[in-house]
Parts: structure tokens; sequence; C-alpha cells
């Protein structure tokens, strides 16, 4: 049995990505990595045979086309064999003793099935549905960390239910980073994440929460998030010339879940997936005024004018009574005190 399916995604990832990959190693035959070349261009398809050639019971290597980081978990979660589902970036990488327990802790739940491998993948009611760790900002280069955790959110190493979690604070959200989904879970929520798209992984981390019933939260500094390469994502010059991908994906996760629905059956859950379209909708506002031109002014308008006409109490919750409000503000000083207020955070969260 694999009790974990590691997800790689690679472009061009030569420089770091062996680092990623070690990390994963440890964890042996227990584990399956698949390393997705997303079709690059340097030595990265090479390094990943390299890998499965010497490892090749537990890694597994997938060629294709281009297709975007969506599109490498895509692949990824058709292929998994694990009984849980991690995506792991090719320039991050898992702390070594927090490796090692979260491991044992799966193995732990998994070892109380008594069922057949696959009875226990599609039935079982034992088997936490998400598991979550902390995760951590990692500006290696400077040689600082910053933890990201959810003690006040979720009782640590119980399992528990959306409808027993605590309040996220301003700075708290569920990020790819922080979870790992039950592969069976994940696959009955059918995210598909969209190709030739940045920020994608906002739609992972939202779109199968209804579907899961038990959380499991590991108070371990599992996963290291490194921020200092000049073109990741998440720089906020990049991010800029990426507004109109952060739209599209503000887009979708505001469609895909019906939270009324969500609602009736996890409140605590709906609020914070409210919540969480507010974060980026404040996110695409605020680098939309960065932007700081005519036709950057309007794209922020017509984001929420489309809530709006889509559904109203939702765009006058988010307006009102949720961060996203706060950057939506009206006239020249509301905008100055949005970014102000953003570079404020920015310097006391050490985000990109």
């Amino acid at each position: 049995m694999k009790y974990i399916t590691f997800v790689v995604p690679c472009y061009n990832s030569q420089e770091y990505m062996r680092r990623c990959i070690d990390s994963l190693l440890p964890g042996g035959e227990d584990v399956e990595i698949i390393i997705v070349d997303d079709g690059s261009t340097d030595e990265t398809g090479n390094i990943a045979d390299y890998y499965e050639a010497i490892y090749h019971n537990i890694v597994k290597v997938v060629h294709k086309e281009n297709g975007g980081h969506g599109s490498g978990v895509n692949m990824g979660l058709q292929l998994a064999a694990g009984m849980y589902f991690k995506v792991v970036d090719s320039d991050d990488w898992l702390e070594p003793e927090a490796y090692e327990k979260f491991l044992q802790k799966i193995k732990e739940f998994c070892d109380k099935e008594k069922a057949d491998d696959e009875n226990i993948v599609e039935n079982s009611h034992n088997l936490p549905d998400l598991l979550i760790t902390n995760y951590v900002y990692n500006h290696l280069d400077e040689g600082t960390r910053h933890v990201m955790h959810y003690r006040n959110v979720f009782p640590s190493y119980q399992v528990s239910s959306w409808n027993e979690i605590g309040r996220f604070r301003p700075s708290q959200y569920l990020i790819m980073h922080a979870l790992v989904y039950r592969t069976a879970v994940l696959q009955r929520s059918g995210v598909v994440l969209p190709e030739h798209t940045f920020y994608v992984d906002n739609i992972f981390a939202y779109q199968p929460l209804p579907w899961v019933e038990s959380i499991y939260y590991m108070d371990v500094d599992l996963y290291e998030y490194y921020l200092g390469r000049g073109d990741q994502s998440v720089n906020e010059h990049v991010l800029m010339s990426r507004i109109d991908q952060q739209l599209k994906v503000t887009k979708i996760v505001f469609e895909c879940v019906d939270l009324e629905e969500v609602k009736e059956r996890y409140p605590r859950l709906a609020q914070y997936m409210c919540r969480n379209i507010s974060v980026m909708m404040a996110i695409s506002s605020i680098h939309l005024l960065l932007i700081n031109t005519k036709e950057a002014y309007r794209k922020r308008k017509n984001m929420w004018e489309t809530v709006r006409k889509q559904d109203r109490m939702i765009y006058y919750k988010l307006k009102y009574t949720t961060l996203s409000g706060l950057t939506y503000l009206p006239g020249k000083l509301g905008s100055i005190l949005t970014i102000q207020g953003y570079r404020a955070a920015r310097r006391i969260y050490q985000f990109q």
C-alpha cells in the first residue's frame, strides 16, 4: 500500500528540484512520488528520469506537453495510488522530523482499517478526509522563517469537523501547502484545475472543502515554502503582470461552490469560504490599484459588479463585513489607505 502520493509538478526546475525530491525520499516505499515534467526545456526531465531509475519503487515520472501547474496536478491526481494526496512545488521541501511524524500518523490511521485496500479507499469512515499541517514562509537566502499555524482554528491531534472549528485570524487561511486530502475524497469532489493558468492552487484549496467530513490537524511545521525567486507567482510585480489570471481564478472560486448549500450543513465552513473569496478579491483589488491605470480601475469595478449581479447577498457581505471591502474604499484617499495597509501587512508577515 502507498500511504501517500506526492505530486511534484516541474517546469524548468533543474536548479532546485533535487532539494524537493530528496526531502520526500525518506518516506521509502510507503510513499509514491510522481514527478510531472511539464514540457521543460532544461535538464528537468533528465533529472526526473534519474530519480525514477534509482528509486523505481518510489518515483514515477510523467513527461508531457506544457500545460501549467494545474495540468501537472490534474495528471498526478489521475495516476495517484496513495491513500492521501499532497502537492509539493518543485522549489519547496518537507522538514525531515515533521515529515517522519506526519507519515507515521497516516500509517496509524490506515493500519486501523481492517478492510482490503480497495474498500479502504472507497468506503472508509475512520480515515480523516483532510489532514492539515503548518507551513513555513522560508526566506532561505535571507535566513529567516515565519511559521503559519492553525492552533486557534482546529483542535490539535484530534479528529474534528467543520462545525467544531474556531475563528481564522486575518493572516490565516488554508492554502495548498497546508493541506493533505484523502485521495478518494479529492477525486469525488470533481476538482479539475484549468491549464495554462497561474494561482490555481486557490481552487485546489477551496472547491473540495465541502466534501470533507473529518479533519485532523497536526501542529508540526511540515511544509517549507521557499520565497525569494524573482519569477515566483507570488512576487508582487509578477502578480501585477498576471492580474488577468488572478481575476480568472477568483471568478472560478466564486462560482464553483454554492455557499448557501454549504451553510445548511457547515455554517462555519461557509463563513470561512466566504472569507476566502474576500481574501482573493482583496488581493486582486490591491494589485489592480498598484497597476494604477484606467484599465486596471475598470477591471476592479467589473470584478465587484460581477459579484453584485450574481449574488447580492454575498456582494453586500463582502463589501461591508469582510477584508475585501477595505480594498474597495471610494475615492483616491480610499486607494491610498488600501495600499498603505497592504505594505504594512507585507512587512509584518514577510510575504513577497
